[in-house]
């Protein structure tokens, strides 16, 4: 099975952390933390910032690494790199997704949230209680 590397970032924003639409693809309609491929010779880090800025126009702060998701879809493996950020700038902009909202702790589990990023939403959940 082929295996796709991919880095996610957890935007926060006082007490709410950022969810995106995904507005193409196989799973278009899907809610999930915005991000994307790694490319041949970047870090995981260097992906997140050109990820976020190609498809939110806005330039980020990493502050910390939260954790990697593997998951298994029917057509490939996920590995997933998730990191806690900020954004720096004060608006964003949607590329290339159909939607965005500010989601509260509370307001998590109410999104459609793509398989691999319902892990990590569970995984975020955990540790905080």
């Amino acid at each position: 099975m082929k295996t796709i590397e991919v880095v996610a970032a957890i935007i926060v924003e006082e007490d709410k952390v950022l969810a995106t639409q995904r507005g193409y693809g196989e799973f278009q309609g899907g809610w999930e933390f915005p991000g994307g491929k790694v490319e041949f010779g970047e870090t995981p880090e260097s992906a997140l910032k050109r990820e976020i800025k190609e498809e939110l126009d806005v330039e980020i702060e990493i502050d910390t690494y939260v954790d990697t998701v593997e998951y298994d879809y029917p057509q490939f493996h996920l590995t997933m790199h998730c990191y806690k950020c900020r954004m720096l700038d004060e608006q964003l902009m949607l590329k290339e997704h159909e939607a965005s909202k500010w989601v509260s702790q509370d307001e998590l589990n109410e999104i459609d949230w793509l398989a691999a990023d319902r892990i990590v939403v569970e995984r975020m959940r955990k540790r905080i209680k």
